[in-house]
């Protein structure tokens, strides 16, 4: 699955460039130090945490892309390092349980 079949799921992307690469898996957790312990290099990460810090976990262990579910907006800054590191963003009004599953389904397909 590409980072671009993010939208057909019905996430919405925050930015206008980003590398369209292959996700390898997903993980769910609004828990930075569980981001950074569990979630594998290329992996999507679906969140409700929308601020810069979740970026830099993010950077840290590998996602290749963010979900911000409940509709967080992101601010300039979030989409500004976003950009820098190279992970992919997008929001969805979704709750965590549901983009997981989507995810899911999307990657098993």
């Amino acid at each position: 699955m590409k980072i671009s079949e993010l939208e057909s799921l019905g996430f919405t992307c925050l930015q206008d460039q980003f590398e369209d690469i292959d996700l390898v898996g997903g993980y769910t957790s609004d828990l930075l130090s569980d981001v950074m312990a569990n979630l594998k290099e290329g992996q999507v990460l679906i969140t409700i945490q929308a601020h810069k810090n979740t970026i830099a976990v993010a950077s840290l262990s590998g996602a290749s892309a963010v979900v911000f579910c409940h509709g967080r907006p992101a601010a300039d800054d979030v989409l500004d390092a976003a950009a820098a590191e190279g992970i992919a963003v997008f929001n969805t009004p979704d709750n965590q349980f549901d983009a997981t599953v989507k995810v899911s389904r999307a990657l098993r397909a």
